[in-house]
């Protein structure tokens, strides 16, 4: 297995309680990795396409202020720089067309936030587990 704890997580949720507990689930996990916050799709691209090293994974709400998941996945694809970057669309959305859309855009994962609190930390405790020890990344 292997895993980059020094490349950073980028996290890019604006419900502080969603944010708070993927937070506290990744560290329960072990995940060593630094976490990088947005709070909406500006600051994730202004991250993104700023001077800092790319994150080993984006994890990506669809509902955010002033630009959606939809609108940050496509732009992400769309740039030579992080066409291949991972990106987990983490989002409440159970919609068909919201998966259908963001598959074909180009997610790598798409995974539904169960409501019930020991579910959700399970599920982000297993998506970090995946993306980060067992997922072998493309060659920098």
């Amino acid at each position: 297995m292997s895993s980059d704890t020094s490349r950073p997580i980028l996290l890019v949720e604006d419900n502080p309680d969603d944010r708070e507990l993927t937070l506290m689930s990744l560290q329960d996990a072990g995940i060593l990795n630094p976490i990088e916050l947005a709070a909406d799709g500006v600051e994730a691209l202004e991250y993104l396409f700023g001077d800092a090293e790319l994150p080993v994974l984006v994890i990506l709400d669809l509902k955010l202020p002033r630009l959606d998941g939809f609108d940050v996945l496509t732009r992400i694809r769309r740039e030579e720089r992080t066409r291949a970057l991972p990106v987990v669309i983490l989002t409440s959305s159970d919609a068909d067309e919201d998966i259908g859309r963001s598959y074909e855009i180009g997610v790598n994962s798409y995974v539904r936030k169960p409501v019930e609190w020991v579910a959700f930390a399970q599920a982000v405790k297993q998506l970090g587990l995946y993306w980060l020890l067992l997922n072998e990344p493309l060659p920098r």
